[in-house]
């Protein structure tokens, strides 16, 4: 079975740990390397420890490029970009950025947007990916259905709640469990980065929206998963929303339109999202679920991997959730 080979830049932090714990049993990569300068010549398991007997992998500092023909960019914001301009890599090396760095186009690169529900075939021909950020994912995948048929009408108002784990793995104030224990509290009101990559999304649909979008992130008290409810107005009727997200997503294998309102444990630790609608009076409630570090983040990357690669898209992603 052919195999491709994969190495990890900057691989002690939470995207690169469970892109391991996905890639370690993975039936279609072999791992060459994963790069880290603050834990160069440490196994493995010495950071991310919950893969205890399940890999021998060594950090290593310097990467070892000829040892892969992908690599996942998995350093912080602005480091991407900086470990390019610095960086030769061998002729064909792909690449699959999980830093905002190239998400917006237009702006002197060839990184394609991973999402693949929005363009999935794009995606199998890139050599180049930008995958999303896991508040854009989340909120996309409850707006494109409109946007494809053009029936975004009015203002956009969004609610969504993430754990801790989406401000990544370097303890600040704000994710400290002291702070986080049993709180909530709101940041960044209508001031997101991800709402650049979300309106870019929705224009490339339908270009013509120029209603509002008015966005308030919520920071919530457990570890992993995204919480996304969202209103706007829609003209039809519920069925008729119900029948345009199932068509919209009747191909896509991890984006599921459910009639059940959803809860956060039916995703978490999945490549899964739940997609719901209810009609109140003129106004189309939406709700999404999705963990935010798998569909939102080291998930999608590997979908995006299996689409570039050739491979069956779900391959290596079968996950479970965490029911109870």
């Amino acid at each position: 079975m052919e195999k491709i080979r994969i190495g990890i830049i900057g691989g002690a932090g939470y995207t690169a740990g469970e892109l391991l714990r996905i890639l370690v049993n993975h039936p279609r990569v072999e791992i060459g390397f994963v790069q880290s300068t603050s834990h160069s010549g440490q196994p493995v398991t010495h950071v991310h420890n919950d893969l205890v007997g399940e890999t021998g992998l060594i950090f290593t500092g310097e990467p070892r490029y000829e040892e892969a023909e992908l690599l996942f960019l998995c350093q912080g914001h602005g480091k991407s970009r900086l470990f390019l301009e610095r960086t030769p890599l061998p002729a064909g090396t792909r690449l699959i950025d999980l830093s905002a760095d190239y998400r917006i186009a237009g702006e002197g690169h060839r990184f394609v947007y991973g999402l693949p529900e929005l363009q999935r075939e794009t995606v199998r021909g890139a050599s180049q990916v930008a995958n999303p950020g896991c508040f854009a994912t989340g909120i996309q995948l409850g707006l494109l259905p409109l946007a494809a048929a053009g029936l975004l009408e009015g203002d956009i108002h969004v609610q969504a709640i993430t754990g801790s784990t989406g401000a990544g793995q370097q303890p600040t104030e704000t994710t400290h469990f002291s702070y986080r224990e049993g709180n909530l509290s709101a940041y960044k009101i209508f001031e997101h980065q991800h709402q650049a990559e979300i309106l870019q999304s929705l224009l490339q649909l339908q270009p013509q929206f120029s209603s509002g979008f008015h966005f308030i992130p919520i920071r919530g008290n457990h570890t992993r998963g995204i919480f996304v409810s969202m209103v706007t107005r829609f003209s039809g009727a519920g069925e008729d929303a119900r029948e345009l997200y199932e068509e919209y997503y009747r191909e896509h294998p991890f984006t599921v339109v459910t009639d059940i309102n959803p809860s956060l444990k039916q995703v978490v630790n999945t490549n899964k999202a739940l997609v719901y609608t209810e009609k109140h009076g003129n106004q189309l409630v939406i709700i999404t679920v999705s963990d935010n570090l798998l569909k939102g983040a080291s998930g999608q990357a590997v979908q995006n991997m299996n689409l570039m690669a050739g491979f069956e898209e779900t391959c290596g992603l079968q996950l479970k959730p965490s029911a109870f």
